[in-house]
């Protein structure tokens, strides 16, 4: 007999009020739905703000090794420079017959390291100027998501 009230049009009364009222006695459900939501913005904003940080250090520490990189470089040029200002004079006094060919070999050692050296820095140097390319978000001219601008009709526009 119970099942037989429950075809009774009175019962859906019941079923539409079980349904109205859920959300009103959801024990703040709904509350912590929009705090866990809240809390989520929180997190990507902390997140963008030390990816924005660690960009910006980034930059920094390559324009730092650029900098070094200079010194580096103008060290070793001036390095090069006196060892082969310095090999030019041995040569003369090897022609002058006095020092023999052994001080001759041990200056071109020297100036031929210096060179080395100087390389080194020079490729050091270009390597953090890519490195600074890329923290600078290298490669942005060639994006492929941006159509490049039309060519100008008027050829004579630039002139």
């Amino acid at each position: 007999m119970r099942i037989a009230q429950l075809a009774n049009p009175g019962a859906a009364f019941f079923s539409v009020l079980g349904q109205v009222t859920q959300p009103i006695f959801d024990a703040g459900t709904l509350f912590r739905r929009q705090r866990a939501s809240e809390e989520t913005l929180v997190q990507a904003q902390a997140q963008y703000r030390a990816v924005v940080i660690a960009a910006f250090q980034n930059v920094a520490d390559t324009l730092r090794a650029l900098q070094a990189d200079a010194s580096a470089v103008a060290a070793a040029s001036a390095a090069e420079k006196a060892t082969e200002e310095s090999l030019g004079l041995i040569r003369k006094q090897y022609s002058a017959g006095s020092i023999n060919s052994t001080q001759v070999l041990i200056a071109q050692q020297g100036y031929l390291s210096a060179l080395v050296t100087s390389a080194g820095a020079r490729a050091t140097q270009y390597a953090d100027t890519a490195a600074l390319f890329q923290a600078l978000g290298g490669g942005w001219w060639n994006r492929v998501d941006v159509a490049p601008p039309p060519p100008e009709p008027d050829p004579l526009k630039f002139l």
